[in-house]
């Protein structure tokens, strides 16, 4: 059994892979282009506000478990901070109206049958109106499938969906929406606490990855940009890097190709990938939040959708959000301070801040997007596809890109025992 692979790309879901193969004994490569691992998840120093920030504000949930196994195999477990029970706290900015959604802490979802933890004004029938969700199609609309109306849809469905599916939520895919449901609110409150990697992602879910990988073999080379594969046979038999930089590929050993949907259709012509997508605005101000601030908090009826609470700045989350790329920033960074401070009760003019606009976050989550998401075997037996864009189950989403790391390594795991 061949024990080299070369895993193309250092986001989440290549060090998932080169980790778990590590950890089987495996000699691993890991080649990433850019001079920084994980991809869109990770962390950087912004002069602007003088802090470490993320480029985008990902939450996690208990129920996460392959990304939660990921944190526990690097030794970072405990950086994933969240509550005891799976409380979330809701601001609705037109009404001024505040609740706290209360799933506790166990397997059953109990509080659906208690008024005082459910979202205000709804009954145990307009949870049930969800169930068509859980067995729908990924070919189905959302809009097709529920009552895209009311206080359930308004208060708690909506702004759930948006988040998972960075698209609004009718036009998303329904199969896509039902598996978001099952992992979490049909999971009971054990599945539901909400995880924040308070210290940075890259400190959390990154670098402890690639230190593990430079302790194991080779590590992780930046500056690596793959341009080209040579074939040979039914087979990757060459990786090649630019100019006199081409690595030989064993008959044995295997490519886990890890990288956004762009690169890998250029490396792979006649690859299936989505081909729209949907911008993520994230906004961090150097501003450290009042005390008792919950650490998430969730708006409805205004610019901001999540406000995160970090020890040294208040940071906020818009999905779907194509209508603010090209927002003037000052104007836009003013907006969201208002909102913030009438969430938070802060009463302080605007401080240094920092507006991250990503315009192709995600694949837009839809029924036509999806179905062009590949599986992760290719027309080569010895390569493999990794990354949260391929067919997960999922969308786009760290768990997602968890699993599809391990799910290609598992494949080079059996093609070695074949």
């Amino acid at each position: 059994m061949s024990k080299t692979v070369h895993v193309i790309g250092a986001g989440i879901s290549g060090l998932a892979a080169a980790t778990k193969l590590a950890r089987e004994g495996f000699t691993v490569h890991v080649h990433e282009a850019m001079q920084q691992a994980g991809g869109r998840c990770r962390s950087y120093f912004d002069a602007q506000t003088n802090l470490v920030i993320d480029n985008g504000n990902h939450l996690l949930l208990s129920g996460n478990q392959a990304a939660c196994d990921y944190a526990r195999s690097i030794g970072t477990e405990a950086g994933l901070v969240g509550p005891a029970r799976a409380e979330f706290d809701f601001m609705d900015l037109k009404s001024k109206a505040r609740w706290k959604l209360d799933l506790g802490s166990g397997r059953i979802p109990l509080w659906l049958f208690d008024a005082k933890r459910r979202v205000p004004d709804t009954t145990i029938g307009d949870y049930l109106a969800l169930a068509p969700l859980l067995w729908a199609p990924t070919t189905k609309l959302i809009g097709d499938t529920i009552p895209c109306r009311g206080p359930l849809y308004d208060r708690l469905v909506a702004p759930l969906l948006l988040a998972a599916l960075n698209v609004d939520p009718p036009e998303g895919s329904a199969g896509l929406a039902g598996a978001v449901v099952r992992e979490t609110l049909l999971a009971g409150g054990q599945a539901c606490r909400p995880l924040i990697a308070r210290d940075g992602l890259s400190a959390v879910l990154v670098e402890p990855a690639v230190e593990q990988l430079k302790r194991s073999g080779p590590g992780v080379a930046f500056g690596h940009e793959l341009r080209s594969l040579t074939p040979a046979g039914d087979r990757v038999g060459g990786l090649n890097f630019g100019g006199e930089h081409v690595v030989t590929v064993g008959p044995d050993d295997s490519v886990v190709l890890a990288v956004p949907p762009r690169p890998a259709a250029s490396l792979l012509p006649g690859l299936n990938t989505p081909q729209k997508y949907r911008a993520i605005v994230n906004a961090h101000f150097a501003y450290p939040p009042l005390a008792g601030m919950p650490a998430l908090t969730g708006v409805i009826g205004g610019v901001v959708e999540w406000l995160f609470a970090f020890p040294n700045r208040v940071s906020v989350t818009i999905s779907n959000g194509d209508r603010l790329v090209d927002a003037p920033r000052d104007q836009l960074a003013a907006e969201i301070w208002a909102e913030i401070c009438q969430i938070s009760g802060i009463t302080a003019n605007l401080p240094p801040w920092q507006i991250v606009r990503e315009r192709r976050a995600t694949f837009e989550a839809t029924p036509a997007q999806n179905a062009l998401r590949p599986g992760p075997v290719t027309q080569w037996k010895n390569l493999f596809l990794a990354g949260d864009w391929t067919d997960t189950g999922l969308p786009a989403t760290i768990e997602g890109s968890v699993r599809s790391g391990n799910r290609a390594a598992d494949l080079v795991l059996a093609r070695g025992r074949a």
